[in-house]
């Protein structure tokens, strides 16, 4: 696991509900917790892309649902900056369902993958259909 160049704005806090982007059964989960946040008091958690999340499934399998899980962000609708200047958004706020080091559980990742969370975890880009 590699660090992020890029400073990319949290944009998701705590309660924010995303795509689940494999095929691991989940369909949508909802961000109880941000994994290594320490923050400012009466801040609320969030996380970016990159970002190591604790998720419940909100909707999805039976067998999956109601359980704390492991995710990675993959995608976020907010406009971030990369280095060389040129701003990255996507269309929809997405996660990877991981263990607790970022190794997926899925097997498929569907739609794109920043690179940032791609380069960060190298197991999540080599499942990805598209790195952007």
């Amino acid at each position: 696991m590699r660090s992020i160049r890029a400073k990319i704005p949290k944009a998701l806090p705590t309660g924010a509900r995303l795509v689940c982007a494999d095929n691991t059964g989940a369909r949508e989960v909802e961000i109880i917790a941000v994994r290594g946040y320490r923050g400012v008091r009466r801040r609320y958690p969030a996380a970016g892309v990159g970002d190591i999340i604790i998720v419940t499934v909100k909707k999805g399998n039976p067998e999956i649902r109601k359980q704390i899980h492991y995710a990675v962000v993959v995608r976020q609708r907010k406009e971030y900056r990369r280095p060389d200047g040129t701003r990255v958004k996507f269309e929809d706020n997405a996660a990877v369902i991981t263990d607790p080091n970022g190794n997926p559980k899925g097997t498929e990742i569907r739609g794109a993958v920043a690179r940032e969370a791609a380069e960060r975890f190298s197991k999540i880009g080599s499942l990805a259909s598209a790195i952007v």
